[in-house]
């Protein structure tokens, strides 16, 4: 029985013809915002029922170099992770990045963050990370749109799963296509194949997960609304 006093998800269903057996790839939200300021204001923020706001805590521990296996299995092994240096296709990649992150950065510090949208198969947040570099002793603050595309199969249990993770840090959507691109594919390939790591090792089957072509387009901004985030 559901919990009266438990925050309500909006009904809005933005994948409505995939299911769990759906590839990751499928699961992709498109958006050109209409402004490039992502600073999250907390006041503002939706209130999430317990499961969700679990899934949203260990996201942002992932973000924050606490990574462990059971946090990566947030994601299902087919899911996708695209933002502005890396494109990883399957959960194997995906625990490549989670933990090469420690080996990257001295620290990484949660400031705030705003969920901004909780449909029952997507949230989005502002998100505003701190980041210290090991080798050059500065901090960099970026403020960015995350959108969490959710398993149809997990979304109504207790361990919610993702299938695509999109951080876009501009107004602008991506357009998977260039040398950019090409980089941020080769990227996430080498790191969870180069990296000696036994957690990153647990994720080897993943590797094998359903794919599909990486969607182009072109700009950028083809078929991707202007939303007022």
């Amino acid at each position: 029985m559901s919990n009266p006093n438990e925050p309500k998800v909006d009904a809005t269903t933005n994948f409505p013809k995939h299911n769990s057996d759906t590839p990751g790839e499928e699961f992709e939200v498109r958006q050109t915002s209409s402004s490039e300021d992502y600073t999250p204001d907390p006041s503002k923020s939706i209130k999430l029922s317990p499961a969700r706001q679990a899934l949203i805590d260990d996201i942002i521990a992932l973000y924050s170099c606490e990574p462990t296996v059971e946090r990566v299995k947030r994601y299902t092994p087919d899911c996708v992770y695209d933002d502005q240096f890396v494109y990883a296709n399957d959960r194997y990649k995906m625990a490549g990045q989670w933990f090469a992150l420690p080996k990257l950065f001295k620290a990484s510090k949660n400031e705030r963050y705003e969920i901004v949208k909780n449909d029952r198969d997507l949230i989005q947040f502002k998100n505003e990370q701190s980041w210290t570099f090991k080798i050059i002793p500065k901090t960099a603050t970026i403020n960015a749109l995350v959108s969490l595309s959710l398993d149809p199969g997990t979304v109504d249990s207790d361990f919610i799963q993702v299938k695509y993770h999109k951080d876009q840090a501009n107004d602008k959507d991506y357009s998977h296509e260039g040398v950019g691109f090409s980089f941020k594919k080769w990227q996430a390939d080498q790191v969870a194949k180069n990296m000696d790591s036994k957690e990153v090792e647990q994720f080897i089957g993943d590797k094998d997960a359903a794919k599909r072509p990486v969607k182009k387009y072109g700009s950028g901004t083809g078929d991707a609304p202007v939303k007022d985030m």
